[in-house]
């Protein structure tokens, strides 16, 4: 990471999911960090942080040191408990899944951006970044369904942009971002494998290469955007 200020701390949430586990390794390797805090809902050897949890969240805060250059929100749900697969029609809505969808997807990440956000440093780059999809952009939409999950994703894009707009008045360096991280093989994405082109399937260790490449090239004039893991802008 040649483009941050040296000597300032990382933090991944997520850490003990594929793509964030390979984050931290990563960015355990790169000089530009003297440290790097993996925290994780439970995982051997990170913080404990619930994402869902605001008093989780601040308590994590606490124990961090600053200033944070990086933080990397690396968590999302497609399904899961109390929430079914992805919906192929509107008649198969369920406020319940909404609700959850919107819990871990949205919420999470604002909550964890009301609390790191002022931890991190006053001047130079700073990237506040979470994992967001291609399939929450509104302008780029032509198959429908899965809706609760692409308006999830959707708001989180809008968060974030808000996020952009606060940080880049307190430090011009400040960047706010979506990060699409293609389709990784992980827990989330094994069910809907079937049709990812070949050579478009990624091991969490490829497309935390990728997401720490775009992360290095940004600047402000991309905060508030969603990128995808090439680099790219997603059309809001």
């Amino acid at each position: 990471m040649r483009n941050f200020e040296p000597d300032g701390s990382a933090v991944v949430i997520g850490a003990s999911g594929g793509i964030g586990g390979a984050l931290v390794a990563q960015l355990h390797d790169d000089p530009s960090f003297t440290t790097v805090f993996a925290l994780a809902r439970s995982f051997d050897g990170s913080a404990r942080i619930d994402i869902t949890d605001e008093a989780s969240i601040i308590a994590a805060a606490a124990a961090l040191t600053s200033p944070l250059r990086l933080v990397i929100v690396a968590t999302g749900a497609l399904q899961g408990p109390g929430f079914p697969q992805p919906e192929k029609t509107y008649r198969a809505l369920d406020p319940v899944a909404l609700m959850e969808s919107f819990r871990l997807n949205t919420v999470g990440p604002a909550l964890v951006a009301k609390h790191l956000l002022p931890l991190m440093a006053p001047r130079g780059k700073t990237v506040f970044a979470a994992l967001s999809a291609r399939v929450g952009s509104i302008g780029d939409n032509r198959a429908g369904g899965w809706h609760a999950y692409r308006a999830s994703k959707a708001a989180l894009n809008m968060i974030l942009r808000n996020l952009a707009i606060e940080t880049g008045r307190r430090n011009p360096e400040a960047i706010c971002v979506g990060l699409h991280p293609g389709t990784v093989d992980t827990g989330l994405s094994q069910p809907f494998q079937r049709g990812v082109a070949e050579g478009r399937l990624f091991t969490p260790e490829t497309s935390a290469r990728h997401l720490l490449a775009v992360i290095d090239t940004l600047t402000s004039a991309d905060s508030g955007n969603s990128l995808a893991w090439d680099g790219q802008t997603i059309v809001p």
